[in-house]
């Protein structure tokens, strides 16, 4: 399949005459499968330069270290014979190998600087350009997969026209793999009584009291979704718990209660019967 046909396809949203459905996919998916690559391979080579990048300033810092290890020292010069011009040419020659060891670092760095700068510039103008590619790729990703997703209604019209023609007698019978792809969602959509199942719970639906749409809604909720299924089984486990340990608690505290107060009668009784019988006694026997 050429591009421009395909342009001309994402432009118009109608197919060709050349070219089938079963074509148009494929060439999506041999597009999104390209792109994928292409995002692959830009993402290393954008951390490969990253490690180029990371190695150079290594490099560098050890380029400076060697430098700052530098003495010009003149090697076969004849000695002065005078202890004090001795000393004087010495400290004369510290002082000149230190200029020299500091003009060859500063100007080894001002050489350095601008390569340094100049290829820090290209790698982040080609980590730019890779980022802007990433991005379209990734728009571009997308709308193929919005138009896979388009291709398939398409094609499932495409099926009813070709079943349209299949009606009449001179035609024959067409069975490859792209119409009985799509066969079992058209007789599913034009399935008479499916739709008329459809109709009757969307009528019942609405027949529903809002309570009665309430709970269904959250029949379905729960049934539709491992989560809420788990919540709301534990949320009844742990409901009829404390439920059970609430009555448990209330039946002992009146058990406990008829038990005290059958023992306080009991006392009560026994010293009525001490303090009242011992008076009655004493009455008796004066």
């Amino acid at each position: 399949m050429e591009k421009k046909d395909f342009q001309k396809f994402l432009a118009t949203g109608s197919f060709s005459d050349n070219y089938s459905a079963e074509r148009y996919i494929n060439f999506c998916l041999a597009q999104v499968q390209k792109l994928q690559e292409d995002f692959k391979e830009a993402a290393s080579t954008l951390q490969e330069q990253k490690n180029l990048i990371t190695q150079l300033e290594e490099d560098l810092r050890n380029v400076n270290a060697l430098s700052s290890m530098f003495r010009g020292v003149a090697e076969g010069e004849p000695g002065p014979t005078d202890p004090h011009s001795e000393a004087v040419a010495n400290i004369v020659n510290e002082v000149t190998s230190q200029t020299s060891s500091t003009d060859y670092n500063k100007s080894a760095a001002d050489s350095l600087l601008p390569i340094v700068q100049s290829q820090r510039e290209r790698y982040r103008l080609r980590a730019q350009e890779l980022e802007a590619q990433t991005l379209s790729q990734q728009q571009q990703v997308t709308l193929l997969q919005n138009e896979m997703d388009k291709l398939r209604s398409d094609n499932v019209k495409l099926y009813e026209k070709i079943r349209f023609l299949q009606s009449y007698p001179n035609k024959g019978n067409m069975t490859d793999d792209v119409t009985s792809l799509y066969s079992s969602q058209y007789e599913e959509r034009l399935d008479p009584f499916t739709s008329f199942s459809r109709k009757e719970r969307q009528r019942r639906y609405l027949e529903l009291r809002p309570y009665d749409k309430i709970t269904l809604s959250m029949g379905r909720l729960i049934m539709g979704n491992k989560t809420a299924r788990a919540f709301a089984f534990f949320y009844t486990v742990i409901l009829h718990m404390m439920v059970f340990l609430v009555l448990y608690k209330l039946a002992h505290t009146e058990s406990c209660k008829r038990d005290m107060m059958a023992d306080w009668h009991d006392k009560y009784a026994e010293h009525m019967l001490k303090a009242h019988g011992e008076h009655e006694d004493a009455d008796h026997q004066a």
